[in-house]
């Protein structure tokens, strides 16, 4: 897979909900080093996702006047899936 075909599997997720107007960016990228690095999880990506790279995946829904959310998931790409790095829930917290 390549980062373009993740981030189109993403970005039609969030489209099928509604709020594809609402997603301006990309859908994530490496991690490693460096804070932000290869590869690109975005339309421009041709990059080939290859087992052993790391990568956040980090869709983000804003919505103006109204306010925004953003997940961040790190994962590992491995040879027949791939395996999470962050356990925190995604239930709704209210504080």
């Amino acid at each position: 897979m390549t980062g373009k075909e993740a981030d189109a599997l993403t970005r039609n997720f969030i489209t099928e909900k509604g709020y594809g107007e609402y997603f301006g960016h990309s859908t994530g990228h490496g991690i490693g080093l460096e804070v932000h690095e290869g590869p690109s999880l975005s339309f421009r990506s041709d990059t080939v996702l290859e087992t052993g790279m790391v990568v956040t995946v980090e869709p983000g829904i804003y919505i103006a006047g109204l306010g925004g959310v953003r997940i961040e998931d790190d994962t590992v790409i491995t040879l027949d899936h791939n395996e999470s790095l962050t356990h925190s829930t995604k239930e709704l917290i209210i504080l």
